[in-house]
């Protein structure tokens, strides 16, 4: 077996690897990476283990890690995998293989000089420091589409229906791109979290291609009050970045957001509802509990190089709580140039 780092004529069978592993996600495949490349100066280090048969001149993938350097005066030099993504980490054939990708793995943080090794796993690798931190929201889409609707608890299927009667109205597309941005960079402003470059979410849409779409949330007036990028792997739908406007909250825009996008994928043949990850206690936690999805733990583990104690970038982080306060009282077209040169260390 071989440890080396990805090149550009692996990257058909490194994706069809991630499509035949049962822990592949859409994060793994390569378009991640090629948008993260276009929209960042981040260094990769995209390892693949490879079975080599000289007699036949072929390697076989048997592994794979992708990782990313993240450095910044603010926020620590690390390694992750994957960055801004939900899951990463290692896919391997066998748990031996596993373990010498982790071991290559530190030994790059270790040579590189990281603070930390970071991996985003769906299963956790032995011996490595794992945070209770985030949890996955999933649930099955049922055959008839009805049975969805009466499958959403009550509370939630109440205020689905409220923005169905409201009037709100449902558009798919990428070409609503500049619409979907301007709502994005005003949710995150109202949280007072920095947000990406328009860069980043144009080049993932690009990168995806059909496997990416955009849905914009309007009134009956015409006025765009909440939007989803959303991302299709295998047979899940997932959406991932999404924004609203909190003035419109009486509307239900969220419920009614998530409802059509169900519905969609219904309509489409998919199988998995993956509304993603959310850190606990948070409101976006609760709200994906009251829809009455499946919430299954994430292992997010580290391996410390120069680091003492495990890192703690969540904006509940009771040290962000005045930065917080203070981006949210912050002009609002000043956040839109700000924030994405923060925001693309934030991995």
């Amino acid at each position: 077996m071989q440890i080396r780092t990805i090149n550009d004529s692996d990257q058909p069978a490194w994706d069809q690897y991630v499509l035949n592993h049962p822990n592949g996600t859409v994060f793994h495949l390569s378009h991640w990476m090629n948008a993260i490349e276009k929209s960042f100066s981040h260094n990769n280090y995209y390892l693949v283990a490879v079975d080599v048969q000289e007699a036949v001149q072929k390697q076989r993938i048997v592994g794979i890690l992708p990782l990313t350097q993240i450095k910044s005066f603010l926020f620590g030099h690390y390694l992750v995998s994957i960055p801004f993504a939900e899951l990463g980490g290692v896919l391997a054939d066998s748990l031996e293989i596993e373990a010498t990708l982790v071991e290559r793995a530190t030994e790059i943080a270790k040579e590189i000089q990281c603070d930390y090794l970071e991996l985003k796993n769906s299963q956790p690798v032995p011996e490595l420091i794992t945070k209770d931190l985030y949890y996955n929201f999933s649930k099955e889409i049922l055959p008839e589409l009805e049975d969805n609707m009466l499958a959403i608890p009550r509370k939630s299927r109440a205020a689905v229906r409220k923005g169905i009667s409201s009037g709100l109205v449902a558009t798919f597309g990428a070409d609503q791109f500049d619409v979907f941005y301007e709502l994005m960079a005003r949710s995150y402003h109202s949280l007072g979290t920095p947000v990406f470059s328009e860069k980043l979410f144009r080049n993932l849409l690009e990168n995806y291609g059909n496997n990416a779409d955009l849905l914009i949330v309007r009134t009956a007036e015409g006025l765009p009050v909440s939007g989803v990028l959303t991302l299709f792997f295998n047979d899940r739908v997932m959406p991932y970045y999404a924004g609203s406007l909190p003035g419109f909250r009486n509307l239900c825009p969220n419920d009614f957001m998530y409802w059509e996008l169900l519905k969609q994928g219904w309509e489409k043949g998919y199988k998995v509802f993956d509304l993603g990850r959310s850190k606990i206690d948070t409101g976006s936690f609760k709200f994906k509990k009251h829809w009455g999805f499946d919430q299954q733990p994430l292992f997010y583990q580290y391996q410390l190089i120069g680091a003492k104690e495990l890192p703690n970038l969540s904006p509940a982080n009771p040290k962000y709580k005045r930065k917080i306060e203070m981006w949210r009282k912050m002009p609002f077209a000043l956040t839109k140039i700000l924030g994405p040169p923060l925001a693309k260390y934030l991995g």
